[in-house]
């Protein structure tokens, strides 16, 4: 099997809570999927069709491994660990010890990074490296467009840092077919242009794009329970199904 050149990280589909975490925190089930990419490991996940697929199993709300090693609260509270979820909600009983939160990090975020780096530093063959994340169809609390609709897919490369124009172009043209959207349907670096991964790792010679995907295409009452936290899987496959296409659209164009 031919395998796309492509990375594909997903650093925000996990749901894990650490088993010694269980007890100190104040988040429902709902609140840790709300809070995180839910179902984006299905929706991305090209297993053996892409060359490397990283996904995290931490849950967002515990570790957050798209912000830099230094953020903490309440300097910032949306920082690498957190004081609330991005709809304002206390995550612990009480702040976590400084052991505890290195801890986190030696467990669950440098182990990701180094990954990353690893491959990076290793691998001269790769095409394309995307960061795999989905949005709230209207800016939740904690965010710079509070209540504003978004667009079905916003693709990021930091204002033309991470990748040139005609690259980040040509694959919103590719998602536009294979998604069936509109051209305004998928907007250029708004909301999000990329974030700390898509920053980090996206200033060498691979062309690097954040990818956000609404939840309004799968989180609707027609897809999803939010009482029994139920996802109809056929339509993520459908969804991952429609971005696999979109990359193999891309690849056989910049061929």
């Amino acid at each position: 099997m031919h395998k796309l050149p492509f990375f594909i990280s997903i650093p925000h589909g996990g749901k894990l809570i650490p088993e010694d975490l269980q007890n100190d925190i104040m988040l429902s089930p709902f609140d840790i999927l709300e809070d995180s990419d839910a179902f984006t490991h299905e929706i991305y996940d090209m297993g053996e069709h892409a060359k490397y697929v990283f996904k995290a199993d931490i849950a967002r709300a515990i570790v957050d491994l798209n912000r830099p090693v230094d953020q903490f609260p309440p300097e910032f509270p949306d920082g690498i660990i957190k004081s609330h979820t991005c709809y304002g909600k206390q995550i612990f009983k009480q702040s976590p010890s400084n052991d505890r939160i290195e801890s986190l990090i030696q467990s669950y975020y440098k182990p990701y990074h180094e990954q990353i780096k690893h491959v990076l530093t290793q691998d001269p063959h790769i095409e394309l490296a995307l960061d795999c994340h989905s949005m709230a169809s209207v800016g939740p609390k904690y965010s710079k467009d509070t209540g504003k609709k978004r667009p079905l897919m916003c693709l990021g490369n930091v204002w033309g840092k991470t990748c040139s124009e005609p690259v980040i172009t040509q694959l919103s043209e590719c998602f536009c077919a294979s998604f069936g959207f509109k051209e305004t349907d998928i907007q250029i670096n708004k909301p999000f242009s990329g974030g700390y991964i898509t920053q980090t790792y996206g200033m060498g010679d691979i062309p690097w794009i954040q990818i956000e995907i609404s939840r309004e295409l799968y989180l609707s009452a027609k897809y999803f329970d939010p009482q029994s936290l139920k996802m109809d899987i056929n339509r993520l496959n459908e969804l991952n199904q429609m971005f696999q296409a979109g990359l193999m659209l891309y690849f056989q164009k910049t061929q």
